[in-house]
């Protein structure tokens, strides 16, 4: 018989709440992922220290006192206080994915696939607006070059209007009708 699985679904937009850029990288903090896999703090940090060796710092770090004022000052954090005394670690994608395999339940399972999805996502969104940013910019320099190229259309139409302004009176060409008598 198939075991019927209890699958938890966290909105995309909670996920997006919880991902800062720090250090040049997305990363999500530790009483975040906490809470998302439904263990406390402490002991997230606890395995983190008993497996240290599997968080190089390109998979997680831990915030310095600015950074930490920044989160403040930034609203993402209400209070220093509210990190339980302690400067938090922060995780990047990869580091989210060790975490998941360190805590080894369920629901970290889960949720980390649901986390690593969306720093996929959002690392497609951010190249497919680079390549917009691309496309702006060419456009742009095509622009530039028209105001050029209209610039020197409207000169020789000045030096033209100026050119046919001339006080000599031009001679008419073309057929002419003789004159009645």
């Amino acid at each position: 018989m198939v075991k019927k699985e209890n699958l938890i679904i966290v909105p995309d937009e909670i996920l997006m709440n919880k991902i800062y850029m720090i250090r040049n990288q997305k990363v999500i903090l530790d009483r975040d992922l906490a809470g998302l896999y439904g263990v406390k703090s402490i002991r997230l940090r606890e395995q983190v220290k008993r497996n240290f060796t599997k968080f190089p710092s390109h998979f997680m770090f831990q915030l310095h006192d600015i950074e930490v004022e920044i989160l403040v000052s930034q609203n993402a954090i209400p209070t220093k206080s509210h990190l339980g005394g302690t400067l938090p670690y922060v995780f990047t994608e990869h580091g989210v994915l060790m975490l998941a395999n360190v805590l080894k339940s369920e629901q970290a399972i889960q949720v980390s696939i649901r986390v690593i999805e969306l720093f996929v996502k959002l690392r497609e969104t951010i190249l497919s607006n680079s390549e917009l940013r691309y496309e702006v910019e060419k456009i742009k320099k095509k622009l530039d070059n028209q105001d050029k190229n209209m610039e020197i259309v409207f000169r020789y139409l000045d030096e033209l209007i100026e050119k046919k302004q001339d006080p000599k009176p031009r001679q008419a060409i073309g057929y002419r009708l003789p004159k009645k008598k």
